[in-house]
C-alpha cells in the first residue's frame, strides 16, 4: 500500500507539504509556509501539527530552500520532530541564513505592528512570531546533506535519491524508490527552466511510475529570456528619465542573483543608463555568498565565469546594503535608481518600508519579476488595485506597474508538458498529480496532458488521500 496526501500546496501554490504512506514508513516532502492573507496563513502554520502525523514521521525530505517548501521546518521541529531532514548540500547552506532571517523578519514585523497599534491605534491585530533563532539552531542540527545522484535508505523499505532541479541553488527532483509494489515516485515541486542563465538544466528521472508535478505556470508561456531583456531595458530607461526609483520585489534566493546578472548584462551591452544599483537584503547578500560556494550547481558559461574572476553577481555601481541606518537612508533618497530587495511577495521585508515611500509617486516603477500568490500584497500591486495597505495604512498605487513573468524560475506549460513526456518515455509513468498551482493554471495543464495521452491526471484537495 503506497498513499500520498497533499496537507498544502493542494490547488494552490503555497505551504508544500506532502506526506507519503507506505506499509512501513511516512515520510514528508517539504514543509514549508502557508503565504497570503495574515490571520489565515498564521492560523495554517500554527495548526501545522493537526495536519502532520509528527509521531509517525520516519524522515522529512526538502526539495529546495524557498520558505513556502521549507519556511514551516522549526515550527515541525519546535512541536517535536526530532529525526533526519535530508536535503542537497546547497539547500542545506542556503536554509540557515534563510530560516534565521525569516524568524528575525516576524520578530522585527510583530514589534512594528505592536508600535503602530500602540502609537497610532491602527485597527490591525497583533502578531506572534512561529519561531526565533534558537528554533532554527535545532533545526540545523537535523538536516542531513546528501549530494545529486546519491542513493541512500531514509526510512524502512525507502532509498531517496536526488536530482538536478534546475529551479534554484541546490532544488532537487525527489526521486522515492519505495519496496511496497516495487514503485518510484517522482517529486518535482519546483521544476526549472531550459535555457535560463546561472543554473542547468532540469534533469530527467528514469522508471518513475508515480509524478507529483507543480502546475504554478500550467496556462502560460514564458517569453524568451532575450525579449525579457529588452522589456527590462525599456522599463529602466523609460523610469530613469522620469527621475524615479525603479523598485524591485525579489526573493532573496536566485530571483535576486538572476536580475543583477541581467542588469550587469545590459550595462555591459550599453542597452541602460549606468544606474547605482542596490540590492537591500541582507539575506539576500548572505545568499550571494553561498552562490559562490556551490558551483556544481552553475551551467557551464556562468562556471567559466566565476574560474575567470568575472562573477555574475558583481559589477561597478552594484551595493549590497546591510546596514539598517543605510536602508533607511535609501528609502528616503530620491531617484533614479534602482533597488532590489525582500520578501518577493511584498508581504515582509525590507521592500515593505520602500514600497511605503514609493508606490505614491507617479515617476516611479514597482517591477515584478516573480509570481504573487493570492491574497498578497505583491498580487493585489500586480492587479493595480487603486489602494494598497502597507503597514495596516491605505496608500494610492499611482506608480507604475511592469510585471516581467519572463524572470520565473519555474517551468511553463510547455517545459511542464516537455518533462512530463521525457518521464513517460523512461518509464511507465501511470499517475501524475498536479500540485502547487492555482485552478486556472492546474485546469489548463490537466487538459492538455490528457491530450497528449495521460490517462490519470489527478488534482488532488487539501488533506486528500491518494492512492498510487
Amino acid at each position: 500500500m503506497i498513499e500520498i496526501q497533499c496537507i498544502g500546496a493542494a490547488r494552490q501554490v503555497t505551504g508544500s507539504k506532502h506526506l507519503v504512506r507506505t506499509s512501513r514508513a511516512t515520510v514528508l516532502l517539504d514543509c514549508g509556509l502557508f503565504q497570503g492573507r495574515r490571520k489565515e496563513s498564521m492560523q495554517k502554520n500554527q495548526a501545522l501539527d493537526q495536519h502532520v502525523p509528527i509521531d509517525d514521521l520516519d524522515a522529512v525530505v526538502l526539495s529546495h530552500a524557498h520558505t513556502d517548501h521549507a519556511g514551516a521546518l522549526p515550527v515541525l521541529s519546535k512541536k517535536g520532530y526530532r529525526g533526519r531532514i535530508y536535503a542537497t548540500p546547497a539547500t542545506r547552506d542556503l536554509c540557515g541564513p534563510m530560516l534565521l532571517d525569516a524568524a528575525m523578519i516576524q520578530e522585527a514585523d510583530a514589534r512594528h505592528i505592536k508600535k503602530l497599534i500602540e502609537k497610532e491605534r491602527l485597527d490591525i491585530e497583533p502578531v506572534e512570531p512561529l519561531y526565533d533563532h534558537n528554533d532554527v539552531a535545532a533545526l540545523m542540527g537535523q538536516m542531513v546533506a546528501l549530494p545529486y545522484r546519491h542513493p541512500e535508505q531514509i526510512a524502512p523499505g525507502i532509498t531517496l535519491k536526488f536530482l538536478d532541479a534546475g529551479h534554484v541553488l541546490g532544488s532537487a527532483v525527489v526521486v522515492l524508490d519505495v519496496e511496497d509494489e516495487d514503485t518510484r515516485i517522482a517529486y518535482a515541486v519546483d521544476l526549472g527552466r531550459k535555457g535560463l542563465p546561472i543554473l542547468r538544466e532540469p534533469e530527467i528521472p528514469t522508471g518513475v511510475n508515480c509524478l507529483i508535478m507543480e502546475s504554478t505556470y500550467g496556462d502560460r508561456h514564458h517569453p524568451p529570456i532575450e525579449e525579457v531583456d529588452g522589456l527590462l531595458a525599456a522599463t529602466i530607461n523609460r523610469t530613469a528619465e522620469r527621475g524615479g526609483k525603479i523598485i524591485i520585489p525579489s526573493f532573496a534566493l536566485e530571483r535576486a542573483q538572476e536580475v543583477v546578472y541581467a542588469i550587469k548584462r545590459l550595462r555591459k551591452t550599453n542597452q541602460i543608463r549606468h544606474l547605482p544599483v542596490y540590492v537591500d537584503s541582507p539575506l539576500t547578500v548572505k545568499l550571494t555568498d553561498v552562490f559562490k560556494m556551490h558551483p556544481e550547481c552553475y551551467d557551464k558559461e556562468t562556471y567559466a565565469m566565476l574560474v575567470g574572476g568575472d562573477s555574475p553577481f558583481e559589477f561597478e555601481g552594484l551595493h549590497y546594503v546591510s546596514d539598517k541606518e543605510e536602508s533607511k537612508a535609501l528609502t528616503a533618497s530620491p531617484g533614479p535608481h534602482i533597488i532590489i530587495s525582500a520578501s518577493g511577495m511584498c508581504e515582509a521585508g525590507r521592500i515593505l518600508h520602500h514600497l511605503r515611500e514609493g508606490v505614491e509617486d507617479r515617476r516611479n516603477t514597482i517591477l515584478i519579476v516573480g509570481y504573487q500568490a493570492q491574497h498578497t500584497l505583491g498580487r493585489r500591486i500586480v492587479e493595480r488595485h487603486r489602494e494598497v495597505k502597507i503597514f495596516g495604512v491605505m496608500r494610492r498605487l499611482a506608480a507604475e506597474v511592469v510585471v516581467l513573468n519572463g524572470f520565473s524560475a519555474h517551468a511553463d506549460q510547455q517545459d511542464l508538458l516537455d518533462f512530463a513526456e521525457a518521464v513517460r518515455t523512461r518509464g511507465k509513468l501511470r499517475q501524475i498529480m498536479l500540485v502547487h498551482g492555482e485552478t486556472p493554471a492546474q485546469s489548463a495543464l490537466s487538459t492538455e496532458l490528457i491530450q497528449r495521452g495521460f490517462t490519470q491526471v489527478l488534482i488532488p484537495g487539501p488533506d486528500e488521500k491518494i492512492r498510487v
